[in-house]
């Protein structure tokens, strides 16, 4: 009974940290949306899209309001959009961006990462190229009828639609995500988060002991407080 109860309390616990991660993450996006283009989203695209994002992960409504106001205020950080590069254990390609007020402590921190983890950083270009940046959009199955609205989102710019039981994901180049934006808002569409990712074009199998030193380095990256995502090629 006690092991049972331990296990669930580890889950809760790894569900509030993953929602505080998102939080953030979702604050930085605010924040550097507000700074280039005001706190007003009927102007800013970005900060509609980040204020989207942070309803789609349940994020509170004066959470938000108090991430747009004090980001507002002349106090407030001035965050920097970073991304760095380099090689987790066994090679496994790694891209990581950052939102940060000191890109001097955090490329530090992440080359940190990587070296006490059995990777090493690369310089900028090294494994990118293994990569492509896609627009990706999620939504609630239940609220998107794929068999009405599938064409529209093809002409629109979805280059590929997946969908299983808990969410719709369709990816569209990089050069059409602001045209497909604009289509979802003429719609009425609201996506549970809209991003730019880096998609691995190959992927790597490996064994599922090297697979664990991968993710331990993996998530040493994603724990730094810079860190606003990271992607690999792990299968």
């Amino acid at each position: 009974m006690g092991r049972i109860f331990e296990k669930r309390k580890h889950k809760m616990f790894a569900r509030f940290d993953k929602m505080a991660k998102a939080f953030t993450r979702i604050g930085k996006d605010i924040a550097i949306a507000v700074k280039q283009a005001g706190p007003n989203p009927d102007n800013n695209p970005k900060l509609r899209m980040a204020i989207q994002n942070a309803k789609g992960v349940n994020m509170p409504k004066d959470r938000v309001e108090s991430a747009i106001k004090r980001a507002s205020s002349k106090e407030e950080k001035d965050f920097q959009e970073v991304v760095y590069e380099g090689y987790a254990p066994h090679g496994v390609p790694v891209v990581v961006e950052c939102a940060t007020d000191n890109p001097t402590r955090t490329v530090a921190n992440i080359r940190l990462h990587f070296s006490k983890n059995g990777g090493n950083m690369g310089n900028s270009g090294s494994v990118a190229f293994m990569f492509e940046r896609k627009g990706v959009f999620k939504f609630d199955p239940a609220k998107l009828n794929l068999s009405e609205i599938e064409l529209d989102l093809i002409d629109a710019g979805a280059e590929d639609i997946q969908q299983d039981e808990e969410e719709i994901t369709i990816y569209t180049k990089f050069t059409e995500f602001g045209h497909f934006l604009k289509f979802l808002e003429n719609k009425k569409m609201d996506a549970k988060s809209s991003t730019l990712q880096y998609i691995p074009t190959t992927t790597k199998e490996l064994s599922e002991n090297e697979q664990d030193e991968v993710l331990k380095c993996i998530e040493a990256i994603e724990e730094d407080e810079d860190v606003q995502n990271v992607y690999h090629n792990l299968a």
